[in-house]
């Protein structure tokens, strides 16, 4: 029944702060409930705290950073708005066609058409080596000489030069091939790849 008189709720008070003092038993049960207590919002408290500063959305909400790039909003004053980057020129990095970048043309177009007579690759691959990347000769380690053209029938001849690449043709009984350069670190122009011609 509840208690309705400030009487009654003295009384029951009474009793919860007398109940320690009752017996020596009574009072040494206080005395570890109390330590437990303690113990463990010493423990369970600093483990909320980190938690809390560990995680941003709860320690101090969106920061000021944050908020300028939310859906809908635009950045602060501060910021600057991205721009879109103009696209590279090509006229700029442009450049006439260099004589050791053809002379490398003409040397693997040479090679390349003259497979071993056995249709060796891997001799096919070491007398194109010279003047080939690594990479493209890995490429080309899967090509079957026995398919390439047998016959240069036009001239090596630039088509596109810049200052670190490079596209010549040459024509073959096969039909016209465009051979892409690239100038390596060692400042030495290779074949990366080729390509029929449209």
């Amino acid at each position: 029944m509840p208690i309705r008189t400030n009487r009654g709720r003295a009384a029951v008070y009474r009793r919860l702060w007398g109940w320690p003092l009752r017996s020596p038993r009574h009072l040494g049960a206080s005395i570890i409930i109390f330590v437990v207590v303690v113990v463990a919002l010493g423990v369970v408290i600093p483990r909320v705290l980190d938690r809390r500063s560990a995680d941003p959305s709860i320690a101090g909400g969106p920061s000021t950073s944050a908020q300028g790039t939310q859906v809908g909003q635009l950045p602060s004053s501060g910021a600057s708005l991205p721009t879109k980057q103009p696209a590279p020129s090509i006229s700029a990095s442009a450049a006439p066609p260099q004589a050791d970048a053809q002379l490398i043309a003409e040397l693997w177009a040479e090679n390349w058409i003259k497979p071993p007579p056995d249709n060796d690759v891997n001799k096919w691959l070491a007398q194109l080596r010279p003047y080939t990347t690594e990479e493209f000769l890995a490429q080309m380690a899967t090509i079957d000489p026995k398919n390439v053209p047998t016959k240069i029938t036009q001239k090596v001849a630039a088509k596109k030069s810049f200052v670190s690449s490079a596209d010549f043709e040459v024509g073959t009984d096969s039909g016209k091939v465009v051979i892409t350069l690239v100038k390596t670190p060692s400042n030495e122009w290779r074949v990366n790849s080729y390509t029929k011609a449209d």
